[in-house]
């Protein structure tokens, strides 16, 4: 299975791992493809779950949600240029669905993802997956609702870790 998955992926996922302090009043925005909604709330749940065990409730998240997958990154752009969001993180499951190729698609989100996080200095947290195979029956329907929730966990911690880590890069580059 080939998930497109950057900085959410650096982060191992453990239930000990003690999530960063970061200062309260932080925002953050959760960009969803609605493709699939049912498989991708569950990585919308998990990052709201794992957010609030870290001190940001969902009054601390916005949610905005577009059509599929390639219409993520020009939000995501839009939002980091407000200078209002800590991060923001994309979540969409890219199917083939026989008309374009799924994984042109993918890489096509991910690149712009990491072109609007080097432009504006925004972490973009991507959980945007793209299996080789996905068949709408019971058993990969299944699968990708556990596996959307871990995926929801880990760009929560990845979410956490990369602010708290760009506010020391700050304080020690500022010194």
């Amino acid at each position: 299975m080939n998930q497109t998955v950057f900085i959410a992926a650096s982060v191992p996922s453990s239930p000990a791992a003690p999530l960063p302090a970061l200062p309260p009043g932080l925002r953050f925005a959760f960009v969803e493809a609605s493709w699939h909604a049912d498989i991708v709330h569950q990585a919308r749940d998990a990052f709201f779950e794992t957010m609030a065990s870290a001190g940001f409730g969902s009054a601390s998240i916005d949610v905005f949600d577009v059509p599929g997958a390639f219409e993520i990154p020009l939000h995501a752009q839009r939002l980091a240029r407000s200078g209002r969001y800590a991060a923001v993180v994309g979540s969409a499951l890219v199917v083939d669905g026989g008309i374009y190729r799924h994984d042109f698609v993918s890489q096509t989100v991910v690149q712009a993802l990491m072109d609007v996080q080097l432009d504006t200095g925004v972490p973009m947290i991507s959980a945007v997956l793209t299996p080789h195979h996905f068949h709408e029956h019971a058993e990969h329907r299944k699968y990708f609702l556990r596996h959307f929730a871990v995926k929801g966990t880990e760009a929560a911690e990845a979410c956490l870790q990369v602010v708290a880590g760009l506010q020391r890069l700050e304080a020690l580059l500022a010194a």
